[in-house]
């Protein structure tokens, strides 16, 4: 019998990583059970039951795994929205603020049609940087933001609140708090 109730128990904690002072929350160990990771997906698309998504949007790079699994199960098309450099072909790039500098993620010019509904994914929500990042690509092209799904917000850094006050539909499984 598995004792593992929720998907936040599934979740590894290793301290002091990448820098001193940082609880990284670890979704590998999630990723790695096969309990675990179907019920991230089933929870992750539970609120969007009934919804019309024409194509989900994984985030680099979790959000890779997360939504390519969506997506199979919605049986729609993937998207991902890359670090600078990475997508062959014609893209259209939107800069974003880290902790420390800047950084750019790109989108092809042609991976989202105009109207289409668009599920945007990924394991962590944070400053809300990447994921505003990801929103306004897929607006330029004029996608419609049905929501974003993550497995874990850390309630503490405000991402949440800024990507609602975009007027985002923002869904986490569960919560940290601190860094």
């Amino acid at each position: 019998m598995n004792s593992k109730a929720s998907v936040k128990d599934y979740i590894r904690t290793i301290v002091d990583f990448p820098h001193e002072g940082i609880m990284f929350r670890d979704v590998t160990t999630l990723f790695a059970d096969p309990r675990g990771f179907r019920m991230a997906i089933d929870q992750m698309l539970h609120p969007y039951a009934g919804v019309k998504i024409d194509k989900v949007v994984g985030l680099e790079a979790r959000g890779f795994i997360l939504g390519g699994a969506i997506a199979h199960q919605l049986t729609v098309g993937f998207v991902p929205v890359r670090k600078k450099g990475k997508l062959p072909g014609t893209v259209i790039s939107q800069d974003y603020k880290l902790e420390y500098g800047e950084a750019i993620v790109e989108l092809h010019d042609d991976a989202i049609e105009a109207g289409e509904r668009i599920l945007v994914v990924d394991d962590l929500l944070a400053t809300g940087g990447t994921a505003e990042a990801g929103i306004k690509l897929i607006e330029r092209l004029g996608g419609e933001i049905v929501g974003c799904s993550f497995i874990i917000d850390l309630p503490d850094l405000g991402g949440r609140k800024k990507l609602e006050s975009l007027g985002v539909d923002v869904q986490a499984l569960c919560a940290f708090e601190g860094l």
